[in-house]
């Protein structure tokens, strides 16, 4: 979207008078400005600035200790650049509004190394030069909740008043009686460009699918994950409950991933994962191999909170042990059946609080250098992965942290500046994780020790 477009649509939307001005952080928190919609030419045109070190914040909000980016530059701006995705309209606050997205350079025009939508850019180019295309599809879990209370429970269903207190897996009636909530997500989806697909209800109560179409462009495939999520949880609040997608919200039920589905095609527009046969071709195979060799360095990605780990607890039914499979839903990489032409991976792994450009990147950064060094996987595993002796990802969130901090292979797919920036991040959240005493030991411990 050029100026000249980002005008007439507002032109067309005179109730809008504020747009968002947002870029995304590595924890897949949006940051930004509210800003006139009358100054819409400093969004589209790069007059705004913002601090680099934005992009780099704890979960909290707060600056990272001894973060060079804050006292070695004095804190220097960046530039945000509009990346032209078209303006979104956002009708779940006061008054209606448009959301604008961002992404980061530096002083000297450069793009900034450590916004993760430039981490994803860079990894799609390396592909461009192949000739080849990613066509990526994204599946996210996540929780509706009751938030009139300290702890998330389960919601009231809007059409009986009771509480929701069993799983639903493929419940009809669950999706029926949030359909007013369901049909307004849709939606949105719709006005803002998000292909928004199959909605089903999981595991856990008050727990929803939502399935996203394949599209041709990983950059435009996270941009629909980031902005999905932004309007699951504006559309909870509208009506009265929240949406969560944190990979663990309940210890005693099923936890919420996205899953990532991926093929790659030719510049004729030929998968060529596809042999015509069921165990695709020798490229999807180096594919699997690269995925295999980089997940236990990249699982501070697909994992990247303290809460993240108690989805991937050994008999979590999420996937904690290195394999892959075909047609398995055990294995952390599925090989799906169905039509040869559509032959593609699945990757299992990442939760729903992940950051969907960090774990893009990491899925096809891990892919691509399978393929380009034309490694072979392990053979594929038949039955339950939960039973095997297989290699394990990190066992918390520390040593994931170590993991991607040592890992040779991460330095191949993310900049030495993203890098120590997560790190960072991840290990000041991990500080004061460790200094917090929760409830639960008090109980335990205060009288009995």
């Amino acid at each position: 979207m050029t100026t000249v477009d980002a005008t007439a649509w507002l032109a067309d939307r005179p109730e809008i008078e504020t747009i968002f001005a947002c870029i995304c952080d590595l924890n897949g928190v949006m940051r930004g400005k509210r800003v006139p919609v009358d100054q819409l030419d400093k969004i589209t045109s790069g007059a705004l600035r913002m601090p680099l070190s934005l992009l780099g914040m704890d979960i909290w909000g707060e600056d990272i200790e001894g973060n060079e980016l804050v006292w070695d530059t004095g804190d220097a701006d960046g530039i945000c650049e509009f990346t032209g995705r078209p303006l979104s309209p956002v009708d779940w606050t006061t008054r209606p509004a448009a959301f604008a997205q961002l992404w980061m350079r530096q002083e000297d025009g450069t793009p900034f190394p450590g916004d993760p939508r430039r981490a994803l850019a860079a990894v799609v180019e390396r592909y461009k030069a192949r000739g080849l295309t990613p066509v990526v599809a994204t599946e996210l879990e996540f929780y509706v909740v009751d938030p009139s209370g300290p702890v998330p429970q389960p919601p009231r269903s809007p059409i009986t008043g009771k509480r929701l207190d069993s799983d639903g897996a493929l419940s009809l009636d669950e999706l029926q009686h949030f359909d007013a909530f369901l049909n307004e997500v849709y939606d949105c989806c719709a006005a803002q460009g998000i292909p928004a697909d199959a909605a089903i209800s999981e595991n856990g109560a008050g727990q929803f699918e939502i399935n996203l179409l394949h599209v041709a462009d990983p950059l435009e495939a996270a941009d629909d994950a980031v902005l999905f999520k932004r309007l699951v949880r504006g559309i909870a609040r509208k009506h009265g409950f929240a949406a969560t997608f944190m990979a663990k919200p309940y210890g005693e039920r099923a936890g919420s991933g996205m899953h990532v589905h991926f093929s790659l095609n030719d510049a004729e527009g030929r998968n060529v994962f596809d042999n015509g046969g069921e165990e695709g071709t020798g490229i999807l195979r180096h594919a699997v191999a690269g995925l295999i060799r980089t997940m236990q360095e990249n699982a501070l990605v697909f994992a990247p909170h303290e809460n993240s780990f108690r989805r991937l607890l050994p008999g979590a039914h999420a996937p904690s042990a290195v394999a892959w499979g075909y047609e398995n839903r055990t294995a952390a990489i599925r090989i799906p059946g169905g039509s040869p032409r559509a032959r593609r991976i699945e990757h299992r792994v990442a939760g729903a609080d992940a950051n969907p450009y960090l774990v893009l990147a990491s899925i096809l950064g891990g892919a691509l250098l399978g393929i380009e060094n034309q490694w072979e996987p392990p053979p594929p595993i038949t039955g339950d992965a939960y039973s095997l002796d297989l290699d394990s990802l990190p066992p918390d969130w520390a040593s994931a942290i170590e993991a991607f901090s040592r890992g040779a292979l991460v330095e191949r797919i993310f900049s030495k500046r993203l890098r120590r920036m997560f790190v960072q991040c991840k290990q000041q959240e991990l500080r004061r994780f460790t200094r917090h005493v929760t409830e639960f030991e008090y109980h335990s411990y205060l009288e009995a020790v």
